[in-house]
């Protein structure tokens, strides 16, 4: 008989095959507007907010691709539209080679591919029942998923879950409201793990959480990559995280990509001008009593978004062909960018 502990965490080696997950030009536009009879009366036309415009990446078996920004840019919005919660408006998700948008919408198709795709929500305090036993938040995915229906084998599992993530087995009879923040996120993860994922989508997972917490957390998640040879998507506004967890970075503004490099050359040769400015704010011990350059301005209205380049407004390399037409990813120097300047040689 097989051993179910050593099919549960196969080493995976990343290698230079086909990505598992490919990201092709994902948009997804909200409609916003006012109720039909406000706009009749005050002849406003419909809203539209478009969240994520174009959008394109892939992800190695085995890696982490980070995505961050500013609080808005839709990094969340990304995260939904991959595991299903959001259909795109436009663009295709490929996972392990099949088209997964369609794959959701089918029967037996999708109850698999949501079983190899699970996601860790940014709050812990919200994303679990607190009526519900750690023992039955845990063993929620098996139920649902029909892997597991003996009391007693579903008990060894979640204990088996809970030992992955730091807990104990003898936690399972506890509620959620008898943990720390840094434990219920524990938690969300052993839930997460549960049907055995190929990938996890993580939404700001450690943003609600002190930062010695945090530290244990991001420990904890990248243990248990190496050991399963899971694949992340991470999210995050805090670039100190990511540079703790990622292989790949992408920089979004205002619905778009406009830069996508390896962390290396990200963190040491940034192209773009707001992956710049988002760098030059963060402290840094040797330039102590220097004064550090905050972000510029204000992200402008989603609603609203100017013309050309969406950065333009706050952009010191701007000109003229920056307010007129938007800029298309380019791969320059081994670095995919959306910038005029970068494109023409100005920086």
């Amino acid at each position: 008989m097989s051993n179910p502990v050593m099919e549960m965490a196969p080493a995976v080696t990343p290698t230079a095959s086909a990505p598992l997950v490919v990201a092709q030009d994902l948009a997804r536009t909200f409609d916003v507007s006012a109720p039909w009879l406000n706009r009749v009366l005050e002849r406003k036309p419909r809203q539209w907010l478009h969240a994520v415009d174009g959008v394109s990446f892939d992800i190695p078996r085995g890696q982490t691709l980070a995505l961050v920004g500013e609080s808005g840019c839709g990094k969340s919005t990304v995260a939904r539209l991959l595991v299903g919660l959001y259909a795109p408006t436009r663009g295709r998700f490929m996972f392990d080679g099949q088209d997964a948008h369609a794959a959701y919408r089918s029967g037996a198709p999708g109850r698999l591919l949501r079983r190899r795709i699970q996601m860790i929500f940014q709050d812990p305090y919200a994303s679990l029942n607190p009526r519900w036993r750690v023992e039955d938040i845990v063993a929620e995915p098996l139920r649902e998923h029909g892997l597991l229906s003996d009391p007693k084998a579903l008990r060894e599992r979640v204990g088996e879950l809970l030992r992955s993530v730091g807990l104990s087995p003898h936690d399972m009879v506890k509620y959620p409201h008898q943990f720390s923040g840094g434990q219920r996120q524990r938690i969300s993860i052993a839930r997460a793990l549960a049907t055995r994922p190929d990938f996890l989508v993580c939404d700001e997972p450690t943003s609600a959480l002190d930062v010695s917490v945090q530290a244990q957390v991001l420990n904890i998640m990248k243990d248990l990559q190496r050991q399963q040879g899971l694949t992340y998507l991470f999210i995050s506004h805090n670039l100190a995280v990511v540079r703790h967890v990622s292989d790949q970075v992408g920089v979004m503004y205002l619905g778009r990509l406009v830069e996508l490099a390896d962390k290396r050359t990200l963190f040491t040769q940034p192209r773009h001008p707001y992956t710049r400015m988002l760098l030059d704010a963060i402290p840094k011990l040797h330039d102590t009593g220097r004064a550090r350059t905050p972000v510029q301005g204000e992200v402008p209205n989603p609603l609203n978004p100017p013309s050309g380049c969406a950065f333009h407004p706050r952009c010191p390399h701007a000109n003229a062909r920056c307010s007129a037409e938007r800029p298309v990813m380019q791969t320059l120097g081994g670095v995919r960018v959306a910038c005029h300047a970068v494109e023409e040689g100005r920086i």
